[in-house]
């Protein structure tokens, strides 16, 4: 899981969450990265895999117990319905800079530039992520239930992610058969200011496909 902080990528801002995973919710500690365009980055290592709703959720709950007054478009929360995680490290090919993983103490110095100019070495790559903790099931799960009330929006934004991921109510059966209206749900979501930005977007983005799918075609 990635939390990644753009524009700007400071890390004075983004260590808050670095330190009180670790102080508050006593997670080991995240691996820090650069993503040789323009974010700071916090890397989530987990040791059981996990749905990717419940990764963003969690993510989601980070940023709002940590990170309450900073705008979420600053905020890239990775894996999403829309976004995978990207590597690290990587070339990038429009700059020809390097993303890479970074010790704690040099983390500031990359605030205004995040990337390397040249390829990091494999073996301090290596150094840094072998020095540090996987997070265990039962952990991550204890970590959960501290972040409080807000756990309880993992099932509203586990849902969301399914209506985005899968065909529409009327292609599923089931949910047809159960009265539900897709275009009325994803309504819903998109107004709901308690779900996740990214799947609000998803869930606007899903209105406008099915609404586009049911215009009347033109002649030419």
């Amino acid at each position: 899981m990635v939390m990644e902080l753009t524009r700007p990528p400071s890390w004075a801002v983004l260590s808050k969450v670095w330190r009180g995973v670790q102080t508050e919710l006593e997670l080991p500690a995240p691996a820090i990265a650069v993503s040789g365009i323009d974010g700071l980055q916090l890397w989530f290592s987990l040791a059981e895999p996990i749905a990717v709703a419940q990764a963003h959720a969690f993510l989601e709950r980070l940023r709002l117990r940590f990170l309450p007054d900073i705008e979420p478009g600053r905020m890239r929360l990775m894996p999403a319905p829309d976004a995978s995680v990207p590597l690290v490290p990587a070339r990038q090919e429009h700059s020809g800079n390097w993303s890479a993983f970074v010790a704690p103490d040099l983390a500031p110095v990359f605030a205004d530039t995040p990337w390397l100019d040249i390829p990091p070495s494999e073996e301090g790559q290596a150094a840094l992520l072998s020095s540090l903790e996987v997070m265990k099931q039962t952990v991550f799960e204890a970590a959960l239930e501290k972040l409080g009330p807000r756990a309880h929006q993992s099932h509203s934004t586990a849902a969301v992610a399914a209506s985005v991921d899968e065909p529409l109510a009327h292609e599923r059966p089931a949910a047809a058969a159960a009265g539900a209206d897709p275009k009325r749900f994803l309504l819903q979501i998109m107004n709901d200011d308690t779900v996740a930005l990214a799947l609000r977007i998803e869930a606007a983005k899903a209105l406008l496909q099915h609404s586009d799918g049911h215009r009347p075609q033109q002649s030419h």
